[in-house]
C-alpha cells in the first residue's frame, strides 16, 4: 500500500469514528498530502472504498504524479451530479449525507457554490481530523525534514563568512537565500494561518527585529515596505547589536525551522543574559519532550522559568505583541499541530515534529534567542536542527 493510500485511509477511519460519509479535500497541501500531486482540483475521499481527484488543471500533471484515481472536474456547476453518479452509496442512500471538509482554509465563496450544487449534503468541520494525521510524520518526512535542515545549516555557515557591518539586513539574508536556492529551497515556506506568509524566514538586526508587526510570532521584523511588512528591510547591521537570524527552508515540500543569535563583536549584559535564559529555558524543555507530555505544559513551563529571572514581559514577544505559544508542529506547514501553547492538551506522540523557540524581545534593543526542531521518538526525542548552537560571534574587524 502506498503511503498516500495509508493516509487516505487514516482519513477514512476518522470518518467512521464521526459517523461521517465522506470528505471533499480542497487545500492544495492536503491534496499533496493525500495524493502526491498538487494539481488544482478536489479530492473526495468517501467512508469506504476509493478515492477519486477531480481536477481541474493539470488534469495530464494530476495523471502523471496522483497515486489515485484522477478524473478531469468539467463544469463546476456539474460536480454534484458528478459525485451522485460516481459515489451512489453516499449520496444516493436513504440517510442525509453527511461531508466534512476544512472549515479552517476554505473560501466561504467556495463553500457557498458547493452548498448551491450540492444542496441536500448536510456539511461538518473536518479541519482538525488532516491535522491530527499529518501531527505524526513518516520516516519519509522526517528524512525530507532532515535535508532542508542540513541545507539551512550550510547555508547560514557559508553565509557568516561574508556576514559585515555596513551591510543591510537584505543583502545578507540574500547570501542566505542563495545558497537554499541552489540546494532546491523552492522559495517559500507555506502557512495555513489566514493572512500569514513567510518567504524563507528573517535576518533582522538590532530594533527592527522588535518591530511589532502582523506576523504570528515573537518577531517580525521591520520588511522592505509598509506592503511587506515583515521579515528582512534596508536597515543597516551595525556592531554589537543582536542579529535574529530566524530561517526556514522547504525542499520537496517539507520545511525546517530554527533561530540563531549573532553578533559582530560583543552583546550587552542585559541581552547576554536573556540569551541564556532562551538557552535554558530549551534545555528544560528538552528534557520534558518525550511521549505523554502535553503541549500546553511545555508552555506552562517556559512562562514560569522566564518569569523567575525576571523576563516574562519580554517573553516571545513585548506587551500587547507578546504571542502565546512557545512552540509548534511543522511539516509541510510552518504553522501544523501540535502547538505548544496554553488549550493545546495533546500528549507528545512519536513521529511528532515540533520547533521549540523560546526568544525575548527588548523594543530598544533587539530580539534575542534560539529555535531548534525536534523530533518525537519512542523514549524521548531527536534534534533534527545541526547549526551549532551559542550566540554566534563575528570579528568586529570583518
Amino acid at each position: 500500500m502506498s503511503q498516500h493510500a495509508t493516509r487516505q485511509n487514516k482519513l477514512q477511519q476518522k470518518l467512521k469514528e464521526n459517523q461521517l460519509h465522506g470528505f471533499l479535500v480542497t487545500q492544495n497541501v492536503d491534496i499533496f498530502y493525500l495524493t502526491g500531486s498538487m494539481q488544482t482540483g478536489y479530492l473526495f475521499i468517501p467512508v469506504e472504498g476509493e478515492a477519486v481527484f477531480y481536477v481541474r488543471r493539470s488534469v495530464q500533471r494530476a495523471q502523471e504524479e496522483s497515486s489515485c484515481i484522477v478524473k478531469a472536474l468539467g463544469s463546476f456547476r456539474n460536480f454534484g451530479e458528478t459525485l451522485k453518479n460516481d459515489f451512489p452509496q453516499v449520496f444516493e442512500s436513504k440517510n442525509e449525507p453527511i461531508v466534512a471538509t476544512e472549515f479552517d482554509v476554505l473560501p466561504i465563496q467556495i463553500f457557498n457554490r458547493l452548498q448551491s450544487i450540492m444542496p441536500d449534503v448536510k456539511w461538518k468541520d473536518g479541519s482538525v481530523f488532516i491535522r491530527e494525521i499529518r501531527m505524526i510524520k513518516s520516516p519519509d518526512e522526517i528524512l525530507k525534514i532532515k535535508f532542508a535542515a542540513s541545507a539551512v545549516n550550510q547555508a547560514l555557515e557559508t553565509a557568516l563568512g561574508k556576514l559585515k557591518a555596513g551591510m543591510t539586513e537584505v543583502e545578507w539574508m540574500s547570501e542566505i537565500e542563495y545558497s537554499l536556492r541552489l540546494q532546491g529551497h523552492v522559495g517559500l515556506m507555506r502557512m495555513r494561518g489566514f493572512n500569514q506568509e513567510l518567504v524563507t524566514g528573517m535576518v533582522a538586526a538590532g530594533i527592527s527585529a522588535a518591530k511589532p508587526t502582523y506576523f504570528d510570532g515573537p518577531a517580525g521584523g521591520e520588511g522592505l515596505s509598509p506592503a511587506s511588512p515583515q521579515g528582512s528591510g534596508k536597515n543597516i547591521i551595525d556592531k554589537n547589536v543582536p542579529i535574529l537570524v530566524d530561517l526556514g527552508c522547504c525542499i520537496d515540500g517539507y520545511v525546517i525551522d530554527q533561530t540563531r543569535t549573532v553578533v559582530i563583536g560583543e552583546l550587552s549584559e542585559e541581552l547576554v543574559k536573556a540569551y541564556q535564559t532562551s538557552e535554558q529555558i530549551l534545555k528544560s524543555t528538552e528534557a520534558l519532550l518525550k511521549p505523554g507530555t502535553i503541549c500546553e505544559d511545555l508552555y506552562i513551563n517556559a512562562l514560569e522559568l522566564a518569569d523567575e529571572v525576571g523576563l516574562k514581559e519580554h517573553f516571545m514577544g513585548y506587551g500587547t505583541d507578546q504571542v502565546k505559544f512557545l512552540g509548534h508542529g511543522i511539516g509541510m506547514e510552518i504553522d501544523e499541530y501540535p502547538v505548544l501553547a496554553k488549550g493545546f492538551k495533546y500528549e507528545l506522540e512519536p513521529g511528532m515534529v515540533i520547533a521549540v523557540e523560546p526568544k525575548f524581545t527588548f523594543p530598544e534593543n533587539g530580539v534575542v534567542g534560539i529555535e531548534d526542531t525536534y523530533l518525537i521518538t519512542e523514549d524521548g526525542f531527536e534534534k533534527l536542527s545541526i547549526t551549532r548552537d551559542g550566540i554566534i560571534r563575528i570579528s568586529e574587524s570583518i
